[in-house]
């Protein structure tokens, strides 16, 4: 019986017809949906691998939203009791947020820096599954991070002072713009514009860094330009990763459930959370990459894991400058 279950095992059941390329996924919805109902227990078990490296950064988050969220109830709960001390707690509120956020957003700089060699490998796994390509999880995660750790740790640093960059360019123009005029709006804007562009960019880097040869410099200047070329589907693909933080922001702001929000939000995270996100985000940059990057590569092979690309069957594995 055990015999017959690894011949089963191996070699399939017997008058069941094999795997055809007319099988094969035609489109790229199709795609992500098969690849994920094929590789959902790897992603649990990838994420739960890379989880150490985003405690401290998820630490450093909670105390903070609770400093901020702690504050405002005191604030609400003088306003609400006609406290003498009421306006003068208004009066100090901008300041003492001013001083939660500084401080949060200093301390998750190293915290930050600390998961851009484990996104890199993140993102060479899935990758290789969401083109319908094989991936160890252990092995070819560590391969990746050994090829991929500086230029990580240059975009994981550089989104680690991001956050600060921004609140404190925002808050000195802004001073500015109340004493100096309008005209500093403008600035005002600009940082916040930045922080955006940057964060719709980090799709690209990673995934992008793992494929291709390139430069640190290149590697961030492609990243925008993708990021920029194709905003509102980049947008949007940031957007519904963001669904499960959104919905616990919701949560915590109009039901008295705070703790359990953020309990579940902490829980979906450290379980498949970061290892989904990145997983969506390389199947949206495959279809970018195909159209923009590959399809101007000679040789380079396009639309891997779909049926149409296994119409050529001379093309190559690869092509000088992709991996």
């Amino acid at each position: 019986m055990f015999g017959k279950l690894l011949n089963n095992f191996y070699y399939g059941k017997s008058g069941k017809g094999d795997y055809r390329r007319d099988d094969l996924p035609r489109n790229r919805w199709q795609l992500f949906w098969e690849m994920l109902r094929i590789r959902l227990s790897g992603l649990f078990r990838v994420n739960l691998m890379t989880a150490l490296a985003f405690l401290p950064m998820m630490y450093v988050w909670v105390v903070m939203v609770n400093g901020l969220f702690s504050h405002l109830l005191e604030v609400s709960d003088a306003l609400g009791a006609g406290a003498q001390s009421a306006s003068e707690l208004t009066a100090q509120s901008p300041q003492v947020i001013y001083g939660i956020l500084f401080s949060g957003f200093v301390l998750l700089i190293p915290c930050v820096a600390l998961t851009g060699p484990v996104q890199a490998g993140l993102a060479y796994v899935t990758r290789n599954w969401a083109r319908d390509e094989h991936a160890f999880v252990w092995s070819d995660f560590k391969d990746a991070v050994k090829d991929n750790w500086k230029q990580a740790l240059g975009v994981s640093a550089i989104t680690g002072v991001m956050p600060l960059v921004m609140l404190v360019c925002y808050r000195f123009y802004g001073a500015m713009a109340e004493s100096g005029g309008a005209f500093f709006l403008l600035p005002q804007i600009l940082t916040l514009a930045l922080g955006a562009v940057w964060m719709l960019a980090l799709t690209f880097a990673y995934p992008m860094m793992v494929t291709y040869r390139m430069g640190f410099g290149t590697l961030l200047r492609n990243s925008f330009l993708l990021a920029l070329g194709r905003l509102p589907q980049v947008a949007g693909v940031r957007l519904a990763m963001l669904l499960p933080a959104l919905a616990a922001a919701l949560v915590a702001f109009f039901t008295p459930y705070l703790l359990y929000a953020f309990m579940a939000l902490c829980g979906y995270y450290l379980l498949i959370g970061n290892a989904l996100a990145r997983y969506a985000y390389a199947a949206f940059t495959n279809a970018v990459f195909d159209r923009f990057i590959n399809a101007r590569i000679p040789g380079a092979e396009i639309n891997r894991g779909l049926a149409q690309a296994e119409e050529g069957e001379d093309a190559p594995e690869e092509a000088a400058g992709v991996r």
